[in-house]
C-alpha cells in the first residue's frame, strides 16, 4: 500500500530537522554549544536538548494510543479547530506565536553534552519510525494524552503536527543564538 502524503511530509521534515540540527552543532565547542545570547535565552545546546527529552516524552504517548487500535489508514491530517489554534498559538513559530515557559519536565539542563546531537538524531529516527507505524491508522480519530498537559487529549495527527512543528520552532530558536552577537568564535 502507498503511503499518505501527510506521512511522506513529516518524514521528510523530520529529515530536514536532522540537516538543519548537524548544521548548527557541527565544529561547535562545547563552549560555543552552551553559549547562551541573554539571561534566560537558551544556547544552540539547550534547544537541541528541549526537542530531545519532549520527544521522548511526547512520542511513547502517542504511540501506546496507537495499541489495539483498528487499521484504518487517513489520507491526510486534519486538525480541528482547538488543535489548530494550539499548533498556531504555542507551536508553530511565526511573530504571533505565544512565548510559554516550558513545563517543567522538558527543561534543558544548565550544561549540555556534544552527544546532545547523536540523542536529538536517533530521536528523529523515532519519530520517523512512529511515523511510518502511525500510516496504518485513522489518525485523526485516535487520541492520546497530552503528557504535559493531561486535561488535553489530541488526535495523534496533531500529535505528530506538534512534534514537527515543535522541532522547527526551536531550530529556529537555536540558529538565532547561534547568529547572536557575542556569540563565541
Amino acid at each position: 500500500m502507498a503511503s499518505a502524503a501527510w506521512t511522506l511530509r513529516l518524514i521528510a521534515e523530520f529529515d530536514a530537522a536532522d540537516q538543519k540540527a548537524q548544521e548548527l552543532v557541527t565544529g561547535l565547542s562545547p563552549e560555543q554549544l552552551n553559549w547562551q545570547p541573554g539571561p534566560g535565552a537558551w544556547s544552540v545546546g539547550q534547544c537541541l536538548e528541549h526537542l530531545c527529552i519532549a520527544n521522548e516524552v511526547y512520542l511513547p504517548a502517542i504511540s501506546s494510543s496507537l495499541a489495539g487500535k483498528p487499521i484504518s489508514a487517513a489520507q491526510e491530517i486534519r486538525l480541528g479547530w482547538l488543535s489548530r489554534w494550539f499548533v498556531n498559538s504555542y507551536i508553530e513559530p511565526s511573530p504571533q506565536s505565544k512565548h510559554a515557559r516550558a513545563p517543567n519536565k522538558i527543561v534543558p539542563g544548565a550544561r549540555v553534552e556534544p552527544s546532545v546531537l547523536d540523542r536529538f538524531l536517533r530521536s528523529n529516527q523515532a519519530a520517523r519510525e512512529l511515523v511510518r507505524h502511525a500510516g496504518d491508522y485513522d489518525v485523526n480519530r485516535i487520541r492520546f494524552r497530552n503528557p504535559f498537559i493531561p486535561v488535553l487529549r489530541f488526535t495523534v495527527g496533531t500529535g505528530l503536527e506538534i512534534v514537527s512543528r515543535h522541532e522547527r520552532r526551536h531550530l529556529l530558536q537555536a540558529e538565532r543564538a547561534k547568529r547572536s552577537f557575542g556569540f563565541p568564535s
